[in-house]
């Protein structure tokens, strides 16, 4: 009688479990370890010490040298909605989305690289070794300085658009700019701005946890870090593009 090992048995019992259940199996790992991540996170952004440089550190990389980018889209969009509606800018509000989708493609892609490459190399398991809390240094960091400058890059693209707008118009239609915000604006209340404007606090707070999250949980070698980038970016703009019609809800709820 011919015997079969118990892991080939196994084996060919785990190659008949159908796709679904694997998929629903690591879409509920997913979450749990995005769980645990964020536990350990408050914990490292409450408690002390703080790391005060790395945090001036990283608003430099993730805020400053993405302004050019942020910057340009911005100019291009002004001078679009400039052509097509010629003298509003009515849907100036309604922009706010494309910095985040822009600097989740820059940001998440680098940090999920970096910290990706980092992991597969051991470094983070240095670190801890060395009494160093990568939570802290690594993940807390990232993610305060995108808090901070997704308001302000959005910002920066507001104005861009707006000046660029009015000298497209300018070129056909010569307009002071003062009368061209005046006409642009005349509508338009602080409800229209505002909101709009703080909600991407909450982008970058999801291009910083889903980027960090994904590049730390990284494995494989090369192959791993690339994984990583990539879905920090597919992850974190899907996550921004469902928090924005939850926002847009609640916008129109307590700001009607």
């Amino acid at each position: 009688m011919v015997s079969f090992p118990a892991a080939d048995l196994s084996g060919a019992r785990k190659a008949t479990q159908p796709a679904s259940t694997d998929f629903l199996v690591r879409f509920f790992e997913w979450f749990g370890d995005l769980g645990l991540f964020c536990s350990h996170l408050l914990r490292a952004v409450f408690l002390p010490p703080y790391e005060f440089r790395e945090f001036a550190h990283q608003l430099d990389e993730l805020g400053s040298k993405s302004l050019p980018l942020v910057a340009l889209a911005g100019a291009a969009t002004g001078v679009v909605l400039s052509l097509e509606t010629h003298d509003s800018l009515v849907s100036f509000g309604a922009k706010s989305l494309l910095p985040e989708l822009l600097v989740s493609g820059r940001v998440a892609a680098g940090i999920g690289a970096e910290l990706g490459a980092m992991k597969v190399t051991e470094q983070i398991d240095a670190m801890e070794a060395s009494a160093v809390d990568p939570y802290k240094y690594l993940a807390a960091t990232r993610i305060l300085a995108c808090v901070l400058m997704l308001p302000l890059l959005t910002l920066a693209a507001d104005f861009c658009g707006i000046f660029l707008g009015w000298i497209t118009t300018t070129l056909t239609d010569p307009i002071s700019l003062r009368l061209f915000i005046e006409h642009g604006f005349k509508e338009a209340t602080f409800n229209d701005f505002l909101p709009p404007t703080f909600k991407t606090a909450v982008f970058g707070l999801i291009i910083g946890v889903v980027a960090c999250f994904q590049g730390m949980r990284a494995h494989g070698g090369t192959e791993g870090v690339e994984r990583a980038a990539t879905s920090a970016v597919v992850i974190s703009s899907l996550f921004i593009i469902l928090a924005d019609v939850l926002l847009v809800r609640l916008i129109q709820v307590f700001f009607p």
